[in-house]
């Protein structure tokens, strides 16, 4: 597409870079005449000043994509990321579309980086190439006989050189933009960006308290809101008596919501003092009433346990059965985990601005997903995209929790706003938060395997009975892939190991609470079981748990360099005294990574702590390394407090747990040395945020038994359940 000089040059415009549906870069000035809407769609802008402002097209939750993504396109353009503005997507525009979840924008599973790997560095590619062309014109001169230097475009041969800026302020027709390959790209030797530490942007405001979030939002004329919500799922108000907090100074009014009742004042005390002042009378007769934590797990037992019951094959590898029949020595062991909240730290809130006629908002929320926040909107209000204002807000922590299709804060906010005729934030308690989340479901596994009378391997059958995640928190999803389940199963595919004969299936239980992906998803849970009883193999072989495992990887190079990397550094096979090491090696998609934790035991009191923790990991491609130390870090502690500390009760339909005096995590001065090494490979990034997680379980576990020689095969590991394992 070529533009005429008057429209380039009208009010003073920039170049603008979009990739379009067959991914060739269309380019247009990002202001005036006939280019203005395809402005919006740019990936990236260079403005006269020198300033380039890149898209970036995920939601930022404190895991660094709203740096590193945009870190990608710049290494690509070669430019000086000093001069880089990066700009919130902040509309549902498939352009822009996470490719790993066909296009919707949706940010979750560690997909950012390697999901827009390739689109963003095409249009980066693509740029710095229409740059070159625009200087090789203007100096006539072969577009061959230029390089780029941070920004620049330079001829050598003479020594000129232009910067981006002046190259956008030129006067004249566009060049085509042809198609970039895979040896347009930079070799990764020529990384400027890419590879190094380049510090975050977003860190300086969370430092120093200027970063907003949504619970932050303030707008003129704003009421506040609090919702007393129906303490069982899918129970609505019977009779309402809001007389004690309509009496409350500052509330103004309340207003009935499908699932409880707003308190809606000028002032957040003063809503929240109102809610504990509501009466409401319940209905009592939804069938969540019968819910019951450990009932489920009872249940979900029984399902892994009988053999009638067919699974949905998950990963299915020769002939897992037969393998284990025809075995010297048939192994099995059950493996439980309980309910996990995702414990954020900043919980639900929005803000909503209805319009008067009630179809046009604009709305400030923390979500991972511009496309499922837009659809919740457009819905409560009936609507269309083109009258709401959205504004994507980073996020205090999510881990799954804002990734559902209808999002019942955000759903609130509208309804209240909407009633009043004024914008109204919704804020939940940490109470509201714990008693109405939704988790990571609770589940039952069941593991067999067969041991030749070499102590080789020889079939695996890995059963797990838990309810299907997607089923509930995206039924839309649920109708085009049922019966798999990813959220639910990950993890139990074993891929990293040679194993000729594999069953990974799925018995989808009944789901007996609200649900969500959680860090590392099914992985959670699943690594654990699986690398639990890689333990228990490598006991009843005769074999150091190390050597087992390095004898399924004789095809998997990188994984053997990750376990006799992490071997070394933790001095495997060294004397135990008072503590002892643990050994656990999981992936998340293609990232993989090896942990051993160094563990003792208050045999007094039940208490584990891990005192170190050493992590080898390989996700592929590194962007940026700093980031992904603190990542893995992250997924660490996050590991190792679920599997100490956290855990959900539901009796009677009800969430017992109410803040973190009851739900506990884990705290800073039980945070263990932790010792990462990051091995770099090739091919491109596989995805970090997850796989510091999966991995921690098994390794906490397994450490557990080389100290005491008892087993913990259920999530968490309480004092109460160390006390019993020991006694």
């Amino acid at each position: 597409m070529a533009l005429t000089r008057r429209a380039f040059m009208a009010n003073s415009a920039a170049l603008t870079f979009a990739v379009g549906s067959g991914g060739i870069l269309q380019v247009a000035s990002a202001e005036g005449g006939e280019a203005q809407g395809l402005a919006a769609n740019a990936w990236v802008r260079i403005d006269p000043d020198d300033t380039i402002t890149i898209v970036f097209p995920s939601t930022e939750m404190g895991q660094g994509s709203s740096s590193a993504l945009p870190l990608i396109l710049a290494e690509e353009l070669d430019a000086d990321w000093d001069l880089v503005r990066i700009e919130q997507l902040n509309r549902d525009d498939r352009t822009f579309g996470n490719p790993i979840f066909g296009g919707v924008l949706y940010t979750a599973g560690s997909t950012g980086v390697y999901g827009y790997f390739d689109s963003l560095r095409t249009a980066g590619a693509q740029a710095r190439r229409l740059l070159i062309q625009r200087a090789a014109e203007e100096w006539s001169v072969p577009p061959d006989s230029l390089t780029t230097e941070p920004s620049h475009v330079v001829h050598a041969a003479s020594g000129r050189r232009l910067s981006y800026g002046a190259l956008a302020a030129l006067p004249g027709p566009l060049p085509a933009i042809p198609e970039v390959s895979e040896t347009d790209f930079k070799a990764r030797g020529d990384y400027r960006l890419i590879g190094q530490n380049v510090p975050r942007r977003d860190v300086p405001a969370k430092s120093s308290g200027r970063e907003s979030y949504a619970i932050d939002v303030r707008v003129p004329d704003m009421l506040y809101a609090a919702v007393l919500r129906s303490p069982v799922e899918g129970e609505t108000p019977l009779e309402i008596d809001d007389s004690a907090a309509l009496a409350v100074p500052g509330v103004l009014r309340t207003v009935e919501l499908p699932d409880g009742v707003a308190v809606i004042a000028e002032q957040l005390e003063a809503a929240l003092t109102g809610k504990d002042s509501l009466d409401v009378t319940w209905t009592e007769t939804a069938p969540a009433r019968a819910f019951d934590s450990t009932a489920d797990l009872a249940d979900y037992t029984a399902a892994a346990d009988d053999a009638a019951r067919a699974g949905v094959a998950w990963r299915s590898v020769g002939d897992a059965a037969a393998a284990i029949e025809a075995a010297d020595r048939v192994v099995s062991a059950d493996y439980l985990s309980d309910y996990a909240y995702h414990a954020q730290i900043e919980p639900m809130a929005a803000v909503a601005a209805v319009e008067a006629d009630g179809h046009g908002a604009e709305v400030w929320v923390g979500s991972q997903t511009q496309s499922w926040t837009m659809r919740t909107i457009t819905e409560v209000l009936q609507t269309t995209p083109d009258r709401v204002r959205l504004h994507m807000m980073t996020m205090g922590g999510s881990f799954g929790r804002r990734t559902a299709l209808t999002q019942e804060y955000l759903r609130d906010a509208l309804l209240a706003s909407k009633a009043v005729g004024r914008p109204v934030k919704v804020v939940w308690t940490r109470e509201d938060d714990v008693k109405h989340g939704a988790f990571r479901p609770a589940a039952a596994q069941k593991l067999r395997a067969g041991l030749t009378a070499e102590g080789g391997l020889s079939g695996w059958h890995h059963r797990i009975a838990t309810p299907s995640v997607i089923a509930y928190f995206n039924p839309l999803r649920w109708d085009q892939v049922a019966p798999t389940d990813i959220i639910s199963v990950r993890g139990s595919e074993s891929k990293f190991y040679a194993i000729d004969d594999l069953l990974a299936e799925h018995v989808i239980t009944e789901r007996r609470a609200r649900l969500a992906p959680w860090r590392g998803i099914g992985a959670s849970y699943t690594s654990f079981a699986a690398e639990a009883f890689m333990d228990e193999l490598a006991e009843a072989a005769g074999k150091d748990p190390l050597a087992f495992r390095l004898d399924l990887m004789n095809d998997n190079t990188r994984g053997r360099r990750l376990l006799e990397t992490i071997a070394e550094r933790a001095g495997w096979g060294g004397p135990t005294g008072k503590t002892a090491l643990g050994l656990s090696f999981a992936g998340y998609g293609d990232s993989m990574a090896a942990g051993i934790a160094e563990v003792a035991v208050e045999r007094d009191s039940g208490r584990i702590t891990v005192q170190r923790f050493w992590a080898a990991v390989d996700a592929g491609l590194i962007v940026s390394p700093d980031n992904a130390l603190t990542q893995i870090e992250g997924g660490i502690v996050f590991g190792l407090s679920s599997s100490l500390k956290e855990s959900i009760t539901i009796q009677n339909g009800e969430v017992v747990q109410n803040n973190f005096y009851d739900y506990e995590v884990l705290r800073a001065d039980e945070v263990p040395e932790i010792d990462i090494q990051l091995q770099v490979s090739d091919g491109p990034p596989t995805g970090i945020g997850e796989v510091g997680t999966p991995m921690v379980a098994a390794a906490v576990a397994n450490a557990f038994y080389a100290l005491t020689g008892r087993r913990l095969r259920h999530l968490p590991f309480t004092p109460d359940r160390v006390m019993a394992a020991l006694a």
